[in-house]
């Protein structure tokens, strides 16, 4: 009997082996296969949203579905109606960015109204570089700021440049005689930079009645130098007495995908056209631009 009792034992101890096995593998299969679904639902709602960024660059924002998937895109003005505007990419030395000062109609226009007003301000500060980026390196970032206005407001033919360039390498200053930054750091928007300066329009020769009147101002234009090894982002502030808002600086879209219980973002900067480097020669040449 005890004999039986043993073998009992060893058959009851290998099928619980046995079964601790196969509810180990069991599990194992169902884990994996519910990652694989969600992986897939993941990249089901990945390429919703990115269709919801698609249908709003072509025809605005709404909703749609894709295959089992769903998307809903919105539209709207970026950095509309602040005081602020931080370019959300860096760039390297020879690129640039534009802060419009001139608002877009929703056909992309220029246009100063009620319903789409122009800044209009006397002075505006500019910050560049990294936090913490050394002032002496020879890759350190210079930025040449070109202010597009219209001597005389709504008449294009009218339009001039004010230019300043600055450049933090003291180093550098003695030959490209470029000006140089104000003391301190500053921080735009919640991004903070190394470098900065404030520009007073009247002292670079824009008369009042073009800062001062709607449809004067154009835009700036910011053009990285010497920054050949690393990208920089650059912003304006015109959070200054006498100011008024910045209009749009572009196209801000959100375009949430879901899929099962799988839910993926995406956000989308898209500039306004950005006038040919080329306008900038244009502009002081005394006769016709010839091909």
């Amino acid at each position: 009997m005890r004999q039986k009792g043993q073998a009992l034992l060893l058959v009851l101890l290998s099928m619980a082996v046995v079964l601790t096995i196969v509810l180990s593998v069991l599990s194992r299969s169902i884990t994996d296969i519910a990652v694989t679904s969600r992986d897939e639902e993941a990249l089901r709602a990945f390429s919703a949203a990115e269709a919801g960024v698609e249908q709003a660059l072509v025809a605005g924002g709404g909703s749609g579905t894709v295959g089992n998937a769903t998307f809903d895109a919105n539209v709207s003005g970026f950095a509309s109606g602040s005081k602020a505007f931080v370019n959300p990419e860096g760039l390297y030395s020879g690129e640039s960015m534009i802060a419009w000062f001139a608002a877009h109609d929703a056909n992309g226009n220029l246009v100063c109204s009620a319903e789409f007003p122009c800044f209009t301000g006397q002075n505006l500060k500019v910050c560049w570089g990294k936090a913490g980026t050394p002032a002496t390196d020879a890759t350190t970032p210079a930025v040449e700021v070109s202010i597009f206005y219209l001597s005389t407001p709504d008449d294009y033919s009218t339009t001039k440049i004010a230019r300043v360039a600055l450049d933090p390498n003291s180093n550098r200053t003695a030959t490209n005689k470029f000006s140089a930054p104000d003391a301190g750091t500053c921080t735009i928007s919640g991004t903070n930079f190394q470098f900065q300066k404030t520009i007073d329009l009247a002292t670079l020769g824009v008369p009042a009645g073009s800062y001062g009147v709607q449809n004067g101002l154009q835009f700036a234009r910011f053009r990285f130098l010497y920054n050949t090894d690393t990208t920089h982002q650059a912003g304006i502030d015109v959070n200054l007495p006498g100011n008024s808002l910045l209009p749009s600086q572009g196209l801000k879209i959100d375009s949430a995908g879901t899929s099962g219980e799988s839910n993926r973002k995406i956000e989308v900067f898209q500039s306004y056209g950005e006038v040919p480097l080329s306008f900038s020669g244009s502009v002081f040449s005394t006769g016709d631009i010839v091909k």
